[in-house]
């Protein structure tokens, strides 16, 4: 009754098991690699804004003054996450009027309380990012998403401020 009986197995190491780690290992180590030559969002933004119109200038102070930022109350909302803490998706229209065309343009997006001060902001890159540039007389719909309020945030009014123009 020899067929009956189970074969002996033998210990040592399954080759298979080590080559697939082997691989593991290469794959995992190559995708690293690959990911640490990606351009960050930080250095995107500051190769964009070289050369840009920053606050205090005085071509700032023309340019600022000529582009139109309108809150659309409509398309703005507010949404619970599963952490108890609530989103606000703000929404408006940039409109440039200054007979330039915008290249780069650096926005912050200020959440105010009834006193005016700020309970939560967010400095965001439109252009480039949103928008490849935004020609004069041409209007430009933004989202921005704004996270990290409590319910009992006093959330009165938004408010919009322009940080960097760059003009072409």
């Amino acid at each position: 009754m020899e067929f009956l009986q189970q074969p002996e197995k033998k210990k040592g190491i399954n080759s298979t098991m080590l080559a697939a780690l082997a691989i593991g290992t290469i794959l995992v180590v190559t995708l690293i690699w690959v990911f640490s030559f990606k351009t960050s969002d930080k250095q995107i933004q500051e190769k964009t804004l070289e050369g840009a119109f920053l606050e205090g200038s005085p071509e700032f102070a023309l340019y600022t003054k000529k582009i139109i930022i309108q809150t659309n109350e409509d398309k703005t909302t507010e949404s619970p996450t599963a952490f108890g803490t609530i989103v606000m998706s703000i929404t408006g229209d940039i409109r440039n009027i200054t007979g330039k065309t915008l290249t780069g343009l650096e926005i912050r997006v200020s959440v105010i309380d009834l006193a005016g001060k700020t309970v939560k902001d967010k400095t965001v890159l439109v252009i480039p990012k949103q928008a490849e540039k935004l020609e004069t007389g041409q209007t430009l719909p933004v989202q921005v998403r704004i996270e990290g309020f409590n319910k009992d945030d006093d959330r009165a009014n938004i408010r919009w401020k322009v940080t960097a123009i760059k003009v072409e």
